[in-house]
């Protein structure tokens, strides 16, 4: 096994967050590294949106334009996967497959997540194109379309209330859902959200195009787009190796962290969607500079206590 020069950070995962905190760790001239599996979770979209200056912009471009901005103050890239790290004497080992290993004096995850979509014929095939989930990131374009949200659980009514303001035509498919409270129910119909019961055997449709939404008792309705309500699993196989516990939350799966970043985990930090279930790209990458900061001022505090120590010796 081929045994790594030192670095003061390793960052595990290239996204927004990653990407961030490693522009702003190596202009503090530190020794970074990346390490990135290429498989961000944005990918399949066609652009990201809310991102001030690039709106719109397709994933792949902008990643690669944090990239090569982080390169440019110093810090390193390595393409593939870390699988698996361990606290050492002087900080932490992670282990890449195919064999070699890098050593850094912190760690920062910022691993993403997974989407667990729901479990109905069609919706992986349409997904990131007419099948979508977050109003702020893809609600703009399928503004005044015929929207249908697949009812898995709670979240339905918020998301039906959501998309409502994007549309006339929206469609609630309870699905799986409970049952719709009084309450609930009167704000839907208030506002004209449809609701139909019972559950949906599939979503059909051509190309990256949803067309209908078909029911286990025969009826079909016509949509240009289904909102879904995916479970979100962080990546946090890392974590877990390193000691840490993964958290909870009617959401999903996360690594729990303070606002900046801190992880109960000493030494290790985390950023964006592993520890933000809900976090876009622009929250993301500010998590990312946030944690960097911190991980920063956390080394310094360490070398003045140690030159303080061995100009005492």
């Amino acid at each position: 096994m081929n045994e790594k020069t030192d670095y003061d950070v390793a960052i595990i995962g290239g996204g927004a967050a990653g990407l961030s905190a490693a522009v702003s760790l190596a202009r503090s001239l530190r020794s970074v590294i990346v390490v990135d599996g290429g498989e961000p979770r944005n990918a399949i979209a066609a652009g990201a949106h809310n991102v001030l200056g690039n709106e719109g912009i397709a994933p792949r471009d902008l990643l690669a334009a944090g990239r090569r901005e982080a390169q440019a103050y110093g810090a390193e890239f390595r393409d593939g996967e870390a699988s698996a790290a361990r606290r050492t004497d002087g900080g932490f080992a992670i282990d890449l497959r195919g064999g070699d290993t890098i050593s850094a004096r912190r760690i920062l995850l910022a691993t993403g997540l997974i989407d667990e979509l729901p479990n109905v014929p069609g919706v992986r095939d349409f997904w990131g194109k007419s099948v979508l989930h977050c109003p702020y990131c893809h609600g703009w374009e399928v503004r005044g379309q015929r929207i249908g949200v697949l009812g898995t659980g709670p979240a339905g009514i918020h998301q039906a209330l959501l998309f409502r303001q994007l549309s006339d035509d929206v469609t609630l498919f309870r699905h799986t859902m409970p049952q719709i409270d009084a309450d609930d129910a009167a704000k839907l119909s208030a506002i004209g959200v449809r609701v139909v019961d019972g559950p949906v055997e599939r979503l059909s449709g051509h190309g990256e195009s949803v067309q209908s939404v078909a029911m286990t008792d025969g009826r079909e309705f016509p949509v240009d787009a289904v909102v879904v309500a995916p479970r979100f699993v962080a990546r946090s196989e890392l974590y877990v190796q390193l000691g840490g516990t993964v958290s909870d939350n009617p959401m999903g799966e996360y690594v729990e962290a303070g606002q900046m970043g801190r992880t109960e985990v000493p030494g290790v930090w985390a950023a964006g969607n592993v520890s933000s279930l809900g976090a876009v790209v622009t929250l993301a990458s500010g998590a990312g500079m946030s944690a960097a900061g911190v991980i920063n001022m956390d080394l310094i505090e360490e070398d003045a206590e140690a030159a303080v120590l061995s100009r005492a010796s």
